[in-house]
């Protein structure tokens, strides 16, 4: 069985959790250490931008296919999938980062904000004429040039900045109209619902990880998303089954036991009561 590689992030710098990789060294790298194709679908540990700098084609982010050009931006979240396309026609910048440099050096606000950037249930991994990014990578290159521990944080700060201008020409999520305690706790149930959803399909189990009853929890899932927080537990496992069953050769039942299901009648029921088609189905239409 060919699995969904999942990779690290390994920086060939003093920055150990930021770089900024031309599409051309992405491939290079690979190269010389082939540790997984590019161009095949591959989840990554970390947060990117994928900035476009000339030319045209198109990017695959998790089920998606997003025609890109100059001045487009894709946001790939942690834990996304994503891959390029074969014969790229188009060149460009990925900026990456982890989880730790984000925490570790962006004030809270930002993180806040960042969070609802890249939170792919609210908004669409696109953002197309994008304003920032050229000058954003014209001032961070001569940062880069060299690495001390000034230049860390005016990278840091450089970086915080374009995603803070980034969520502002983003700006029509619903989250932003939220508490900012409401958009913490819906955060760590986001979290833990792509952690344990193997485990556990049930919002009371959630709601005890996170000390609140499931009324509470229920009321701030759908006043950020407009649906209730089974819908949302439910919506990812399904996003998770469409992945494993397009990007894996496992049978149907291999998927349904990967999922957390003991009996495949229950999760090809499952499944069709949120598509509307049997896994098998869907997996034939691919």
């Amino acid at each position: 069985m060919k699995d969904i590689p999942n990779i690290s992030f390994e920086s060939q710098d003093d920055l150990n959790d930021f770089e900024i990789l031309k599409i051309s060294e992405i491939f290079e790298r690979v190269s010389k250490n082939p540790d997984h194709d590019p161009c095949k679908p591959h989840r990554i540990n970390f947060f990117a931008l994928l900035i476009i700098t000339e030319g045209s084609g198109t990017h695959q982010v998790d089920l998606g296919l997003y025609s890109v050009k100059k001045g487009s931006l894709l946001k790939i979240a942690k834990n996304q999938i994503h891959a390029f396309q074969e014969n790229l026609n188009y060149n460009g910048y990925l900026v990456i980062f982890t989880e730790d440099f984000a925490v570790k050096r962006f004030s809270r606000s930002t993180l806040d904000y960042t969070t609802h950037l890249y939170n792919y249930y609210l908004s669409t991994p696109l953002i197309e004429n994008e304003k920032y990014g050229a000058s954003f990578l014209t001032e961070i290159s001569d940062e880069l040039n060299t690495v001390s521990h000034v230049q860390k944080e005016i990278i840091a700060k450089l970086l915080e900045v374009f995603l803070l201008r980034l969520e502002q020409q983003n700006h029509k999520l619903v989250s932003l109209k939220s508490k900012p305690v409401h958009l913490t706790i819906f955060n760590q149930f986001k979290s833990s619902v792509e952690n344990f959803y193997t485990q556990t399909r049930n919002v009371k189990d959630y709601a005890e990880k996170l000390q609140i009853s499931p009324k509470h929890l229920n009321n701030i899932v759908r006043q950020i998303t407009h649906n209730s927080a089974k819908s949302f537990i439910d919506h990812y496992v399904i996003l998770e089954a469409k992945r494993t069953i397009l990007l894996n050769n496992y049978s149907i039942k291999e998927v349904a036991f990967s999922l957390g299901f003991d009996e495949l009648t229950n999760f090809t029921k499952f499944f069709k009561k949120h598509t509307a088609v049997s896994p098998k189905e869907f997996k034939s239409s691919l």
